[in-house]
């Protein structure tokens, strides 16, 4: 099954309004012509609207870098979903590693907000990872797949064909150090035969899992080259329309 690829980028807290726009009309205008892919900007909340703005008449999508479970409330300083899409978002990045590593959300707190982004029909790209200390520990695996396990947990065969994992090992984040293509695709098709054995193979074979670690224009061909990689969810690089357009040009 030839799966879509995904190109994301996740600009964390950076962007006023003004470069948030300069930078979203520069991309809009590198993904063009790109009618094999999905290009997708995860802007700061305070930017969405705008930048969902500038990029009305593209192909680019929109998603917000968390969400919160419920549609209104007393949730000080999260964002729901209805609030996501009507600023003109589709998807939300959820259970990054720095909302885990950083902010102490756990599975159970990931999982509840998984549920939320497909109830209100919002995209939920579902982040796993391991920590430097896990992979030197051997853990890598049994770490995939509890944070796999847990944060869909409940999720039903339909919902799981809108969904998408991003594996970003925590070590490569950031840090400049990438995962070998080996050991991205050794992570990648564990996760994918995991989803399999959670669900039925061909639902396994329509997930799009996303590469995050470190992607940049030297090293996005090789990743691609992988059977079970399918896209990326870029950082740093993101943030320059150069290197971001480079990557979503990936040959």
């Amino acid at each position: 099954m030839k799966r879509r690829p995904l190109l994301a980028g996740n600009w964390k807290m950076h962007t006023t309004v003004i470069e948030a726009c300069h930078l979203a009309a520069e991309i809009g205008k590198c993904s063009a012509d790109l009618d094999d892919r999905d290009v997708l900007l995860a802007p700061p909340f305070t930017v969405i609207s705008e930048v969902a703005h500038v990029l009305r008449e593209s192909r680019v999508l929109i998603a917000s870098q968390n969400v919160c479970w419920e549609e209104q409330g007393a949730f000080t300083g999260e964002i729901s979903p209805t609030m996501v899409k009507s600023a003109g978002g589709t998807a939300a990045i959820i259970g990054h590693s720095e909302r885990r590593q950083i902010f102490h959300e756990d599975n159970g707190m990931i999982n509840k907000r998984v549920h939320g982004a497909l109830h209100f029909g919002l995209l939920p790209i579902l982040c796993i990872g391991e920590t430097l200390e896990e992979r030197e520990a051997g853990k890598t695996f049994s770490v995939l797949e509890e944070q796999v396990r847990e944060g869909l947990g409940g999720v039903s065969s339909d919902d799981m064909r809108k969904t998408v994992v991003a594996y970003e090992p925590v070590w490569a984040i950031g840090t400049g150090k990438t995962a070998s293509k080996e050991q991205a695709q050794e992570a990648h098709a564990f996760v994918r035969k995991l989803l399999a054995e959670m669900y039925e193979k061909d639902i396994a074979e329509s997930v799009r899992i996303l590469y995050g670690g470190s992607v940049n224009p030297d090293n996005v061909d090789e990743l691609m080259a992988q059977a079970d990689i399918d896209g990326a969810l870029v950082g740093g690089a993101a943030l320059k329309a150069e290197s971001f357009c480079r990557i979503i040009n990936f040959t």
